[in-house]
C-alpha cells in the first residue's frame, strides 16, 4: 500500500546552488522565488510554507479548497528541476517535474484556487493527469471502478510469468463479481488481496484479507493480519469467506482516508 505524507525525510539543508539556479540563489531561498514568480505574473500563491526539514530547497502553498492539502515543491541539487506534488483526502492528484519556475507558478496557482486536474495541466504543460487521479477528482465511486479494473490489468499483465500474480487475479477476478466487494477500493500488497471502505491513504482496516499460500491453498485474515479467519482450497470459497465475514453496513467506499474513520 502506497503513499506516505509528501514531505521529505529530514536532512541538513542544502544552499541553492547559484550555477543551477540563479533566480532562487538571488531570492534567498524557493519560498521567496516563488512568490517573487508569482508577483510577476500577476498570480496569488497566499503566504508560501517553508519546510522545517529544508527551508531553502522547498516549499508549500495552501490550498482554498477543502480536503486538498497544501502542494509541496521540491528543487533538485544536481539538475535544475523542481517536483511538486499535491494531496486530497490522503490521494495524490497532482504531480510533475519541470525546469521551468514560471510554469511551476502556474500549477501551485492553480492547485490553490481550485482548478481541476486539466485546467492546471492546460496552464502547465509538464503536469501529469493520470486516468486514476481523475477518478478520485470525481469521487469515490469512480475511483472504485477505475481501480477495481486497472488492478486486474496489472496482474493479468503479471499473470503469464509469475505465479502468485496468477494466483492473485483468481481472487480478483471472483471478488470483482461480487457486488459487495466490487463496491470497496482493492488494493495487492505482497500479492496479497485487500479492499478497504475509503480510497485515501491510510487504508481501513476493517475488512478481511487474503493471502495465497505456497501450497496453493488461500488463508483469509482480518480485519487484523495477526487474526485468521480460515483457509480455502480455491480463490472462490476464500472470497466468499471474506464476503461472509464484512462488518456490518460495509461499503460502498467513501473518500477519505482511515483516519477520517476513526481508524487511525
Amino acid at each position: 500500500m502506497t503513499f506516505t505524507s509528501p514531505r521529505p525525510a529530514r536532512r541538513e539543508p542544502t544552499p541553492a546552488g547559484p550555477d543551477l539556479h540563479p533566480d532562487l540563489a538571488a531570492a534567498g531561498s524557493l519560498a521567496a522565488a516563488l512568490s517573487l514568480a508569482a508577483a510577476r505574473q500577476g498570480l496569488d500563491l497566499g503566504v508560501v510554507l517553508s519546510n522545517d526539514s529544508d527551508p531553502p530547497r522547498a516549499a508549500g502553498v495552501a490550498s482554498t479548497v477543502p480536503d486538498r492539502e497544501p502542494c509541496w515543491i521540491f528543487m533538485g541539487s544536481e539538475s535544475r528541476w523542481f517536483n511538486i506534488n499535491g494531496s486530497r483526502q490522503g490521494v495524490r492528484l497532482l504531480s510533475g517535474s519541470t525546469s521551468d519556475l514560471s510554469a511551476l507558478v502556474r500549477a501551485a496557482a492553480g492547485w490553490r484556487n481550485g482548478a481541476g486536474l486539466r485546467e492546471i495541466q492546460g496552464d502547465a504543460a509538464f503536469i501529469e493527469v493520470s486516468e486514476l487521479a481523475e477518478a478520485h477528482e470525481r469521487g469515490p465511486a469512480e475511483a472504485v471502478t477505475v481501480q477495481w479494473r486497472l488492478l486486474l490489468e496489472g496482474l493479468r499483465q503479471d499473470a503469464d510469468r509469475l505465479g502468485l500474480a496468477r494466483r492473485t487475479l483468481a481472487l480478483a477476478e471472483v471478488a470483482s463479481a461480487e457486488p459487495r466487494l466490487r463496491q470497496l477500493y482493492p488494493l495487492t500488497s505482497h500479492w496479497s488481496l485487500h479492499f478497504t471502505t475509503c480510497t485515501g491513504f491510510p487504508y481501513s482496516w476493517d475488512v478481511p484479507f487474503v493471502d495465497p499460500l505456497g501450497d496453493g491453498r488461500y488463508r483469509v485474515c482480518g480485519p487484523s493480519r495477526g487474526t485468521v479467519i480460515g483457509e480455502a482450497d480455491t480463490a472462490a470459497a476464500a472470497i466468499s469467506m471474506v464476503a461472509g465475514a464484512l462488518p456490518a453496513n460495509c461499503g460502498p467506499a467513501v473518500a477519505g482516508t482511515a483516519n477520517d474513520q476513526g481508524q487511525g
